[in-house]
């Protein structure tokens, strides 16, 4: 992989938004201020960091050292986590809500203007505690208008099967709003849950990981959530597994499958933890792909 592309998905080099934000959306675009526009036809996309730290290449499994030395730059490399706001044909959809430390994507929800009883949904890519930890504060619903969206499968495993207690807390001040669905599959036709919003099976990270096909005037973006966990190693070797994946086989497959999904058809892929600017398109490249941020 281009050693120059690796380091603007490292340490973000790409800054402020380019030709492909509206006037609006680019005044909120600031990498100092973790939050990168990017129009989506008539949506504004805002991909919102809550927090970044060194990464940590000990979490990818069977990766050796040489092939470390080979992807990582010795100064170390950044792990970020984010969430996205959407703003859509006058709604407001959030994936994921991060871990609600500090309130961070809660604030930065409200610095773009979208009031918390202003989002209209909570799209869940998958249970785990730094993508379902903002929902609530208290026991009180920190969205109280929002509808959510869970995977019927993810929400079984986590719910009744294997219970998580931080998540069965978290979804309950949202019991009456709460809808549960199956995602598609790709090679099938895909079914919208909102409108410009179509859910995409992605298990393996977890057994109901979804990711979420947007689109709008023709324009296409997937947002993938746990997709991947280290960028600089798993866009060129997308058959490395992390300790986080629960199915390290599956979720190897998965990202295999919207990586390629994503290059055959030239759709821009965001990620939870995919440096600044998060967004980005893919290319094959060899036995991998090579991302390259979005401007």
């Amino acid at each position: 992989m281009n050693r120059i592309v690796i380091a603007g998905l490292v340490f973000g080099a790409m800054a402020v938004a380019g030709c492909n934000t509206s006037k609006q959306a680019a005044a909120a675009s600031s990498e100092s201020d973790g939050i990168f526009s990017y129009k989506l036809g008539q949506f504004e996309v805002y991909m919102l960091v809550e927090g970044e730290r060194d990464g940590n290449a000990g979490i990818l499994v069977g990766a050796d050292k040489a092939l470390l030395d080979r992807y990582i730059p010795a100064s170390g490399f950044k792990h970020t986590a984010n969430a996205y706001l959407v703003k859509a044909s006058g709604k407001n959809y959030l994936f994921d809500t991060g871990t609600g430390a500090g309130g961070v994507i809660f604030d930065k929800v409200k610095k773009l203007g979208v009031a918390n009883d202003k989002v209209d949904a909570i799209l869940i890519t998958h249970l785990h505690a730094d993508h379902f930890g903002g929902l609530q504060k208290d026991g009180e619903a920190l969205y109280p208008n929002a509808k959510l969206f869970v995977s019927a499968k993810e929400h079984e495993f986590f719910t009744k099967t294997n219970v998580n207690q931080g998540a069965v807390a978290a979804l309950a001040p949202y019991k009456n709003r709460l809808t549960t669905f199956e995602p598609g599959t790709l090679g099938s036709s895909l079914k919208e849950l909102l409108p410009g919003i179509s859910p995409i099976a992605n298990y393996g990270h977890t057994p109901g990981h979804t990711v979420f096909l947007l689109e709008n005037g023709g324009a296409k973006l997937i947002i993938a959530g746990d997709y991947l966990h280290v960028a600089l190693v798993q866009f060129p070797n997308p058959d490395i597994s992390a300790t986080f994946d629960m199915d390290k086989e599956a979720a190897a497959a998965s990202r295999r499958q919207i990586l390629d999904y994503a290059a055959k058809n030239k759709i821009p892929i965001g990620g939870m933890h995919v440096v600044y600017p998060g967004i980005g398109t893919v290319q094959a490249d060899g036995n991998g792909y090579k991302f390259t941020p979005a401007k």
